[in-house]
């Protein structure tokens, strides 16, 4: 791993032939970081990219919506692919992560579909100078692995786009060796640390300090990219969301009610005047 110099909006960087070379975001073009990136693959990576520049979510990317609830584990420790709340079930990944609608209890997980990449996103409060992106990515890649004890070569990338910082851990079932932690353990210990929830005894939590300068995150999300794709449907939207299409439905189909009821009484009229024109005629008017 390294550290594209020349452009920020780059992922799986890696040393090859002592140069730091990069996918570029949106295009996964290779990207040499000694030189300047083109244009049009700069132009590619920001469209691609959220409004605030931050790089893009992988399309499948999804977060925890339920937090904390009772599980069924496997004797190894696992999850079970269902988990249950009385009469309401649903599928999960390795991570717990609900990826499925809540069905009743005849649902049916043929398989634990395997988490493979989650993207941890913290924001730091406002401050009158970035942080150093070196000295940062350090921090965060001896903290994963010495204090969550992750194989480094799990940690692909710590990316500082100030004022938000994004590590990703990917782990396929392949690449994991007898004895390494998950990756969904590490990104849970990791987000009880900093919200001040330890998991470890006596711990008040994870200190984040940059160059010796206390860094405070205001904000930590973390995303799940499963091996599979998750399968939500319209049950998954918010209320919100839900009742806004509602009501632009309710207002399509009154105009249309509207529409054809205007066009039916000028018909009407049109038809009272021609037969009124025919009695004046019969009539010698």
């Amino acid at each position: 791993a390294c550290l594209c110099e020349k452009n920020k909006r780059v992922t799986s960087c890696r040393m090859d032939g002592g140069r730091c070379r990069c996918e570029a975001i949106g295009s996964r073009a290779s990207v040499d970081c000694s030189t300047l990136t083109s244009k049009c693959l700069l132009m590619k990576a920001e469209v691609m990219g959220s409004k605030s520049g931050r790089r893009e979510k992988p399309k499948d990317a999804f977060e925890d919506t339920d937090g904390l609830y009772d599980p069924e584990c496997e004797n190894s420790g696992a999850f079970k692919a269902k988990q249950c709340n009385g009469t309401t079930c649903w599928c999960v990944n390795t991570a717990g992560v609900r990826r499925t609608d809540k069905h009743d209890a005849d649902l049916k997980c043929n398989q634990l579909v395997r988490t493979m990449w989650i993207i941890i996103e913290m924001k730091h409060a406002e401050r009158n100078t970035p942080l150093n992106a070196e000295s940062l990515k350090k921090f965060f890649t001896d903290t994963i692995t010495s204090r969550y004890q992750l194989d480094g070569r799990y940690i692909t990338s710590v990316v500082y786009e100030n004022p938000y910082i994004t590590i990703d851990l990917k782990q396929n079932a392949s690449e994991k060796s007898l004895g390494d932690v998950d990756i969904a353990d590490v990104a849970y210990y990791f987000e009880k640390d900093v919200k001040g929830q330890s998991i470890f005894p006596n711990n008040a939590g994870l200190n984040v300090s940059i160059d010796n300068e206390p860094v405070k995150l205001e904000k930590t999300v973390v995303y799940y990219v499963d091996e599979i794709a998750p399968e939500f449907s319209m049950q998954s939207f918010t209320s919100g969301i839900i009742a806004v299409i509602v009501v632009v439905v309710i207002a399509i189909v009154a105009a249309i009610v509207v529409l054809v009821l205007t066009r039916r009484r000028k018909g009407k009229y049109v038809k009272a005047e021609v037969s009124n024109f025919c009695l004046r005629c019969m009539c010698g008017e």
